[in-house]
């Protein structure tokens, strides 16, 4: 299936994986609202697309800014057909040490974010009978130490996703979770503390997470899985799908992903 004409928004799709999203959504023929804090970034990202992309100045947590990006989004584009929560903030704290400010944004983020994005835009995807895609993590299925709110945020949005099937498949929209393993280049953890950094990376080594996790996909390839499930005829629905690394970890990947989250 062609998503040639078709319009998405990507949440958090000015840097990152996000950025990935939107460059093989462009290059698949859709146009794309790109939805982030307004940024620099997000600004350029949508310049080197030209008329295909837009950036919003959005965050996700906030219900009302969500509503007015989404009937902007529709309004710039005439329609919506493809929606990918991505946005999600993973800092690493142990519960116990965690701020107030800290596990609310992370809720706030991870969870209510997808929630208010996809409340706004299920009337526009019922006109389409359009795809939900919800961007989660393999750590639902082996929660990492330091990482427990971020996962358990995941978990939720996983179990969402699974009640949604059921509300919107009448109406023809499918949801898909696309359970994404580590991806190189991350920018998620340009923000975290640097003295928690160590402490996570020798627990994660101790406890076998790190091995878990693997060696760490490129970015590409899972762009490229979304475009798989996005081009998937319309009358088959895949709920979940898990993409994780092929390959084991060793010490230059543990390296490089030390490395990329202490920037």
């Amino acid at each position: 299936m062609s998503l040639a004409g078709k319009v998405a928004i990507v949440t958090g799709g000015s840097k990152g994986m996000g950025s990935r999203f939107v460059d093989a959504l462009v290059a698949e023929g859709a146009k794309v609202a790109i939805f982030a804090r307004a940024s620099a970034e997000a600004d350029a990202l949508a310049a080197r697309h030209g008329d295909a992309a837009a950036a919003f100045d959005c965050d996700v947590a906030d219900a009302a800014a969500v509503e007015r990006s989404i009937a902007a989004a529709v309004a710039r584009f005439g329609r919506l057909d493809i929606l990918v929560n991505n946005a999600a903030l993973f800092h690493p704290f142990l519960l116990e040490e965690a701020t107030s400010a800290q596990v609310e944004r992370h809720v706030g983020v991870n969870l209510l974010g997808p929630i208010w994005c996809t409340r706004a835009a299920i009337p526009h995807l019922r006109a389409s009978r359009g795809h939900i895609v919800n961007i989660s993590s393999e750590s639902v299925r082996m929660p990492f130490p330091f990482l427990s709110v971020y996962a358990a945020t995941k978990a939720g949005l996983e179990t969402l996703s699974q009640g949604l099937r059921d509300e919107l498949r009448e109406d023809g929209i499918r949801v898909t979770v696309l359970r994404s393993g580590s991806v190189a280049g991350s920018t998620g953890g340009a923000h975290w503390d640097p003295e928690v950094v160590p402490r996570f990376f020798a627990t994660i080594q101790r406890t076998g997470h790190a091995a878990f996790t693997g060696h760490s996909v490129e970015p590409e390839t899972m762009a490229r899985t979304l475009i798989a499930v996005l081009t998937l005829p319309a009358d088959v629905s895949v709920d979940l799908i898990e993409a994780r690394a092929s390959q084991p970890a060793n010490e230059t990947s543990l390296a490089r992903a030390s490395a990329n989250r202490a920037e």
